[in-house]
């Protein structure tokens, strides 16, 4: 949930080699209707449904939270195929770079807020993991003139922990599994927030070197002016 979202769109009638970059030319040909956009749109039509699956019989029955957890867990895995292949085959649209971190934070978030109302999970913690989303995303479009700050290794393991973490909760585990959830949701925890800070860290230097740039080209017009 750091970094600029892979997911997108569309075929352009040939296959391009895989790994190449991605170019102006290729978002603006990709289409709409891909197996990348599909994959996201899948993950949006699931939010309903998980929600529904999670609170049904009150949301404390085993057979449902088990049914909830697989829809979630299709949700995840949608999640890191619609980005691999937008990455891979140039299927990127404006459409899935605006849908792709929208079903991101709509799944994971009604995941937090159903199992925070359920009293599973504090909703101090559900607190600090969406504000820290909501607080990136605003900040990306905070800096989005001078750049794009890349996923980091650490907003990487930051997602991983955070699905893992959310997924043990859905499902209705007792004993040392229910221990271990708690660990899993701490390790999520700390790399929310550390990662957090060093996505502000990283956002304030690329701003300050886009406005120093932008100076710079100013009086180097002036100069040429002259």
């Amino acid at each position: 949930m750091t970094g600029v979202p892979a997911s997108a769109a569309g075929g352009t009638g040939r296959r391009p080699v895989p790994g190449a970059k991605l170019g102006a030319a290729a978002v603006n040909q990709a289409s709409l209707w891909n197996i990348a956009n599909i994959l996201t749109m899948i993950r949006l039509v699931l939010v309903p449904g998980f929600v529904f699956l999670l609170l049904a019989e009150g949301g404390y029955d085993p057979a449902w939270r088990a049914w909830a957890w697989a829809a979630f867990a299709v949700a995840m895995i949608t999640d890191i195929f619609d980005g691999h292949l937008a990455r891979t085959y140039n299927l990127v649209t404006d459409f899935g770079k605006i849908a792709d971190p929208i079903a991101d934070k709509a799944i994971m978030g009604s995941a937090m807020i159903c199992l925070s109302w359920l009293g599973d999970l504090p909703w101090w913690v559900t607190g600090v993991i969406l504000g820290r989303e909501l607080g990136i995303t605003l900040l990306r479009f905070w800096v989005i003139r001078y750049g794009v700050i890349p996923a980091s290794r650490g907003g990487k393991l930051k997602t991983l922990a955070q699905g893992t973490a959310v997924g043990m909760y859905v499902l209705a585990l007792t004993g040392p599994l229910a221990t271990m959830r708690f660990w899993v949701m701490a390790i999520a925890v700390v790399l929310t927030v550390v990662t957090g800070l060093d996505y502000i860290r990283q956002a304030v230097v690329l701003r300050r070197q886009g406005i120093a740039a932008e100076r710079a080209a100013e009086r180097a017009a002036e100069r040429a002016a002259r």
